[in-house]
C-alpha cells in the first residue's frame, strides 16, 4: 500500500485543461503560454552553443556570464545591485526556484501565509517540507492584501509569507506602500519572504513593478524568483533564477543542488548572449504585452462578459455572471470548451476556499493577433 505524501492532489487544472483543449480542437486560452516563438536571435544562439560543444553540465550556480546579466537587468531594471556570484542561482525554472526556497528554510510545524487565490504549486511544496500553509483570502474587488486579515493570520509558528505580483491569476500590483506596511509588520518577527515575480516585466499602463529586491528592509530575509521563460517567450525552456541574500542563497543551493543540480547548458548560453546583445527585449516588454490585452478587451467588450483590463500578466479575468449563472467555473470552463471552442481556467481552483457565487474564468491573451480575434469571435456570439 502507498501512503501518499499529498493525498489531495492530482492532475493539475492546467494539464485537464490543456488536454481538453487538444481533444475538442479549442482554441488554448487556459495554460499560460504565447502561441507564437522567441526572438529569432535568441532561439539561433541555442543551436549555436548546441554546435560548438556546451553540452555538458554548467556550475551548479549557474553560467556565470549569465549570472552576470541577470545582475545587470537588476541594475538597470530597480537600481540595485546583486552579487552575480554569491546571491544568483539560475535554474531549470521559477516553480523549481520557489520549491527550493522552501525545502531550504521550512521545518516540520511551521507555518507558510500565502494569499488566495494564488498559484498552485505552493502549497504542495510547504507540505513536503512538513509545513502547512495559511491562507489569507485577498479582497475580491481588488485582490489587494487585507492587511487585518494578514495580522490575525500570524502566529510564532508563521516562518514564511509568499507574494505575488504581479500576481496570478488576477494581474493585480502590489505597490511600494504595501510593501512598506508589510516591513513593518514583520519587522521583530523571524519570517522570510518569497516574493514571485515571473511576470516582473508584464506591467501596463506606465505602472512600475515595485521588486522586492528594491526594498532593503524585506530583500535581507527574501528570495526573489523570476522566469526566463515568460519574460523571452520561451516557456518550454524552463529556465528561471532566485537572488536572495548570500546567506539564504547559500542554503537554498544546498537544497538546488540535489533536485537538479543545474539548469540546461547551451540555454544558458544563449539567454547570457542574448541579454547582452538584446537588453531593450525587457523594456519592450510592457508595451508589446499591453498591445495585446488592450486588442483582446477591445474585442471582448461587445460580449456579455464582464471585466476590468488588468494591470500585468498575461492573463485577462471575465466574470460571466450575465452567460451562465447556473454554473460554478469548474463546469463553466468545460463548457466553454466543448461547446464554445476556447479553453480557460476557472479561478476557484487558486483558491483553499473560492468565495460564494464567484464566476471568473482566467484567459490568457499571449497569443497572436489572429488567435485573439478568434477566440474573441467565439466568446462574443455566447
Amino acid at each position: 500500500m502507498i501512503t501518499s505524501k499529498l493525498p489531495n492532489v492530482g492532475t493539475t487544472i492546467f494539464t485537464r485543461m490543456s488536454q481538453l483543449a487538444t481533444e475538442t480542437g479549442a482554441l488554448n486560452l487556459s495554460q499560460g503560454f504565447p502561441d507564437f516563438d522567441g526572438p529569432q536571435a535568441l532561439r539561433d544562439a541555442v543551436g549555436h552553443h548546441i554546435a560548438s560543444g556546451h553540452n555538458q553540465y554548467s556550475p551548479m550556480t549557474g553560467l556565470p556570464a549569465l549570472r552576470v546579466q541577470v545582475a545587470a537587468k537588476i541594475a538597470r531594471s530597480y537600481g540595485v545591485s546583486v552579487d552575480a556570484d554569491t546571491e544568483v542561482t539560475i535554474t531549470p525554472g521559477a516553480t523549481q526556484a520557489i520549491f527550493c526556497a522552501i525545502q531550504s528554510v521550512i521545518h516540520a510545524g511551521d507555518e507558510v501565509i500565502v494569499f488566495d487565490p494564488c498559484y498552485d504549486s505552493y502549497e504542495p511544496s510547504v507540505e513536503l517540507a512538513g509545513g502547512r500553509c495559511v491562507h489569507v483570502q485577498l479582497g475580491l474587488d481588488d485582490f489587494s492584501i487585507d492587511w487585518q486579515k494578514l495580522e490575525e493570520a500570524l502566529t510564532p509558528r508563521t516562518r514564511m509569507i509568499i507574494l505575488n505580483s504581479p500576481h496570478n491569476p488576477s494581474g493585480a500590483l502590489i505597490s511600494r506602500a504595501e510593501l512598506d506596511t508589510l516591513a513593518a509588520l514583520i519587522a521583530d518577527r523571524d519570517i522570510y519572504i518569497i516574493s514571485d515575480e515571473v511576470y516582473e516585466h508584464l506591467v501596463f499602463d506606465g505602472m512600475p513593478h515595485v521588486s522586492v529586491l528594491s526594498h532593503p528592509e524585506l530583500y535581507h530575509r527574501a528570495f526573489v524568483v523570476s522566469s526566463f521563460g515568460k519574460t523571452y517567450h520561451v516557456t518550454g525552456w524552463k529556465t528561471g533564477y532566485v537572488v536572495a541574500p548570500a546567506a539564504l542563497t547559500a542554503e537554498l543551493r544546498k537544497v538546488h543542488q540535489y533536485v537538479s543540480f543545474c539548469g540546461v547548458t547551451p540555454l544558458q548560453y544563449a539567454l547570457a548572449d542574448f541579454m547582452e546583445t538584446h537588453p531593450e527585449h525587457v523594456e519592450e516588454l510592457p508595451a508589446f504585452y499591453q498591445a495585446k490585452r488592450d486588442l483582446f478587451c477591445d474585442l471582448l467588450s461587445p460580449s456579455r462578459f464582464t471585466f476590468k483590463p488588468v494591470a500585468g500578466t498575461y492573463f485577462q479575468l471575465v466574470d460571466y455572471s450575465h452567460i451562465r449563472p447556473d454554473l460554478n467555473d469548474v463546469d463553466m470552463a468545460v463548457w466553454l470548451t466543448r461547446e464554445h471552442g476556447v479553453a480557460t481556467i476557472p479561478v476557484s481552483v487558486f483558491y483553499q476556499s473560492p468565495p460564494e457565487g464567484q464566476r471568473l474564468v482566467r484567459l490568457c491573451f499571449a497569443k497572436r493577433e489572429e488567435t485573439l480575434r478568434d477566440a474573441a469571435e467565439k466568446l462574443c456570439v455566447i
